[in-house]
């Protein structure tokens, strides 16, 4: 569980101007998460994680997004991240609460997704689990994603490793935002 206080100190206002620039920009003028403030501090860990950080619109449409990142981050078991875009995200991708409740609680074959967003969660589980796709995983998903595929994997990987800094760093969450359902 996050403490009151992350392992590494995030940067405090007033922010170089350069520092508070790229925070408007991500956060279209909102305070920047602990997250991004924690980042900052390291210059060049904070301009290797924007320049992977797929926060861009990319190939998928926002629901499908949110699918694959809220899973990856209730899969990773990081309240922090899949907190931040439940609220931030979920409404205006149309998730209703029991598909943002089956983020976490739930299996892909929840009659709560269309058959294309079982394929797309059966392989963020697939990948989480083993780092691949098996033929069966990775026809299920093309046959609805072809052209995404590159995308959804990347996701995958990035909110891995997003789900890692906000873990290991044990950032407080956010206020104000989602906390995983219980069981």
């Amino acid at each position: 569980m996050s403490q009151a206080v992350p392992r590494i100190a995030p940067l405090e206002p007033p922010y170089a101007p350069d520092i508070a620039g790229q925070f408007d920009r991500i956060m279209r003028g909102a305070p920047p998460l602990v997250l991004f403030r924690v980042m900052a501090g390291n210059a060049r860990a904070w301009e290797k994680f924007r320049a992977g950080s797929l926060l861009d619109r990319g190939p998928l449409s926002l629901r499908e997004r949110e699918i694959v990142i809220d899973r990856t981050c209730a899969r990773t078991g990081c309240e922090y991240e899949w907190g931040v875009h439940v609220t931030t995200f979920a409404e205006a991708a149309h998730l209703t609460e029991e598909q943002v409740r089956a983020t976490v609680l739930g299996a892909a074959t929840d009659a709560c997704w269309s058959p294309a967003e079982q394929a797309l969660i059966a392989a963020v589980d697939a990948l989480h689990e083993r780092a691949t796709l098996d033929d069966a995983e990775f026809a299920a998903l093309s046959a609805h994603y072809d052209a995404k595929i590159f995308e959804i994997i990347l996701l995958c990987g990035f909110y891995r490793t997003v789900s890692y800094l906000a873990n290991g760093l044990a950032l407080p969450l956010e206020e104000k935002v989602a906390r995983f359902p219980k069981a």
